[in-house]
Order: structure tokens, then sequence, then C-alpha cells
């Protein structure tokens, strides 16, 4: 008879043996080694929850079921919408901020994805592969290899490969001053954030403050800002912020120079990035 374990952070079920039947709120440190090429795991966080920098040995798909996640890296930023994921790759040092997150992860042996792109990406995910998401989570680990869970596993791992990526992530700086302005920005992004504040607190020109930042990001300064405040509009969009007061927040002069601006950045309308109602 299958019973439940529980403590703060975690329950499973098992069998008598011991074997976990259902794979949510559990470590993947715990079932790591399990000699199968994908693990998944659902996973409910608290509200406005934060992992600190880790890594994973395996790639991870990370999807976001309810609410939005930003992960970071070295490199840059990623901002993960509702019912979006991020591919990943394997020991990749990574933090990821939580609002009002319920995620459902697959866990990818790096053999079993050769394909798995080199640098994080966010994804679009498709109904086919959300539904298989959901249920992904409901298979025992230790699945037969020739099962129809088996079979589930290998779809799943087709439809990644033919994900289509989106323009969601930012890069930043690894100069350490300036990377530490930019996290300053992304707390409270503003359109109209002037370069000579940056500047003035770097203590360089403003001409060598657009070259620091080609130079850094692969952006100027200006573009840059743009991404970061279109980015940073999806979280309040996916609660049902209102567009006007978004836009005001961040400091476009009208509702409809941000929608613009959205539009040109991301090649969709706000209301694309809503959370649909369940």
């Amino acid at each position: 008879m299958a019973r439940i374990r529980k403590n703060a952070n975690s329950f499973r079920e098992t069998d008598s043996t011991g074997t976990v039947a259902r794979m949510r709120n559990i470590p993947i440190a715990e079932v790591d080694t399990i000699d199968r090429p994908v693990l998944a795991i659902g996973t409910d966080y608290p509200p406005h929850h934060l992992l600190p920098t880790h890594r994973h040995r395996r790639a991870q798909l990370l999807y976001g079921a309810t609410g939005t996640m930003r992960v970071e890296t070295a490199d840059g930023t990623w901002t993960v919408p509702t019912h979006r994921a991020v591919l990943i790759p394997a020991h990749t040092d990574h933090q990821v901020t939580m609002d009002d997150v319920t995620t459902r992860s697959l866990y990818i042996e790096p053999g079993a994805a050769p394909w798995f792109p080199p640098r994080c990406q966010v994804v679009d995910v498709s109904p086919l592969l959300r539904e298989l998401l959901l249920d992904a989570v409901d298979i025992a680990p230790h699945y037969r290899r020739r099962s129809r869970d088996a079979a589930l596993i290998a779809l799943i791992l087709h439809e990644i490969n033919r994900l289509a990526p989106l323009p969601l992530d930012l890069p930043l700086p690894h100069h350490t001053r300036l990377r530490a302005l930019c996290a300053d920005f992304l707390d409270a992004p503003h359109i109209h954030d002037p370069p000579a504040r940056w500047a003035a607190r770097l203590h360089i020109s403003q001409r060598t403050l657009n070259r620091l930042f080609h130079t850094e990001t692969g952006m100027g300064f200006a573009a840059w800002r743009q991404r970061a405040c279109v980015l940073h509009a999806l979280t309040p969009l996916a609660r049902g912020e209102p567009v006007t007061r978004i836009a005001a927040r961040l400091g476009y002069d009208s509702p409809a120079a941000f929608s613009t601006m959205f539009r040109r950045v991301l090649g969709a309308a706000p209301k694309d990035y809503r959370t649909p109602p369940r």
C-alpha cells in the first residue's frame, strides 16, 4: 500500500518499498541519481520566493504553470511569464526570483538532448507540451523503459526540440560597478532615467558609458533601458494590472507609447502576456 511522507517543505507518495511514486515538491538532489533520461518534478513556491544561486548536473526545462519568474546568470536575465518555460543548460549557475509561482521542471540528462541550447533561452510552450508536462510529474521516477510513461517522456523531448524561442532575455554586464547599477535599475526601472546619472555614478562620460554598454552587453544604453522596462512590465501584466498604471509607473508619456514600445521590443501586444483565466 502506498503511504505519504511529509515534512515542512515536501511530500511524497511511496510504495511499500519506499520508492517515490509522485514527483511533487521533491529536491532534485534526492532523485538525481535515478537512471532515467528525464525526471519531472512539480514544485509550489511561496509568494516572492528567491532560489539563491545554484546549478544542476542535468539540463533543466523550468515551466511556470502560474506566476512569473526571473532567471539570472552571470550573462543576463530571462523573464518567464506564465505558461512559458526557460531552458537552463547543465552546470549553469543561476538564481530564480519567483512571483506566486508553481513550476513543472524536467531534469534532462545531457546525453538525452544533445540539441539543448548552450545558453539559457525562454521558449513558448505549445498546448500539447503543457498537458504533457502536467501529466509527467505524476510519473514514478523508476518508470519502465518500454512503457506508456517512457513513450510520454520521449514525446516530451521531441516537443522541446521544436519549441520557438522568445525574446525575453536581457544581457547583463560583467563590469562590477555597472552591473550593480543595472541591478538597482531592474528593481525600479524608469524609461527616462538619464544616462548622465549613470555616467556620474561611474565617473565617466556619457559617450564612454554607451561604449561600455556596447562592450559589456552588445546593446547601447537607451536600447538596454527600453528592453529592461518592457520585460519588467511582464509581471504586473500577468497579475492583471491595467496598462495605464504600468505605463505611468515606468515613466511612459501615455499607455499608447508604452504599448508601441512593447510591441517593438517583443513583437506582441501587452494583452498577449496577460495570464489567461483558469
